[in-house]
């Protein structure tokens, strides 16, 4: 039987392994062809808030694409942390080619208190793909919590758990979607045994099997407020960073949505919770 730190040290090989890829893709636009605010939809940075002086940490940055967004909106001081070697590698490389002032952390996010040396931030960010491939979410809160200044804010910008339950009917030409796969997690880790990634580029030589645990959004509240955190906005969104579906159209602020003869429904979500100012 596997381990869970056996799945995660397969996870951490994992996205060792398809990183030289993803830098190489067309997807991520590394040739200057995307900016890091690409990857940002326009909610963000109104939840946000004004960054000016403030210290912000990105977990589970990967390529530090999104990383790199927050100097430019006056951030103080930006720290990005991975757990994966060549992730990290690029991202500085990455953050020293275009001139921004970032700070890159190897780490597993379980480890990121003592890894930064119990430092803490004003901003701690994190989504888009990354808690999917946390098994334990209250162990994950009170890491965020111990990283987070009085009155910190962690911002959570995540794929909807029922967009991970959607996948394509099996009849050619047929445009809906049907529920595949389990909305809320209990069963146990996932295992993809799959060569290819979510960009494009060729398939992966080593490395391909990967774990991942599903999520909730009640679990996710549960597992922060648990911890002592405030949340104090939740919002839902039907847009996505890409193409997830052929069926999906552009919308005006460069996302994409489902076109307007399919049902609306939420295919990311954010969260904003806040530490407690006197603690």
């Amino acid at each position: 039987m596997t381990t869970e730190d056996e799945m995660l040290r397969a996870n951490r090989r994992n996205w060792d392994a398809r990183t030289p890829v993803h830098v190489a893709s067309a997807f991520y636009g590394l040739d200057g062809s995307r900016s890091p605010e690409d990857w940002f939809a326009p909610f963000e940075w109104e939840d946000l808030g004004e960054l000016s002086g403030r210290q912000v940490l990105h977990l589970q940055c990967h390529l530090g694409t999104e990383t790199q967004a927050f100097p430019g909106r006056g951030a103080d001081r930006t720290v990005g942390l991975d757990f994966s070697g060549e992730a990290v590698a690029h991202a500085r490389r990455l953050a020293e080619e275009s001139g921004r002032d970032v700070e890159f952390v190897r780490a597993d996010v379980h480890r990121a208190v003592e890894a930064l040396g119990g430092r803490r931030f004003d901003v701690v960010y994190t989504g888009k793909g990354a808690l999917c491939y946390l098994p334990d979410l209250a162990a994950w809160a009170e890491v965020v919590r111990d990283l987070l200044r009085p009155g910190g804010v962690l911002y959570v910008v995540e794929f909807h758990p029922l967009l991970d339950s959607l996948g394509p009917v099996a009849r050619p030409g047929e445009r809906e979607l049907l529920l595949a796969h389990d909305y809320l997690g209990g069963r146990g880790p996932i295992r993809n045994d799959n060569p290819h990634t979510y960009t494009d580029g060729p398939p992966l030589d080593e490395a391909t099997t990967s774990f991942e645990w599903r999520h909730g959004i009640g679990e996710v509240v549960t597992a922060l407020t648990g911890v002592g955190l405030t949340v104090d906005l939740l919002r839902e969104t039907d847009l996505l960073p890409w193409q997830r579906f052929p069926s999906m159209v552009r919308d005006e602020c460069g996302w994409w949505r489902l076109p307007e003869d399919q049902p609306r429904i939420p295919l990311m979500f954010a969260l904003r919770a806040r530490a407690d100012a006197r603690r």
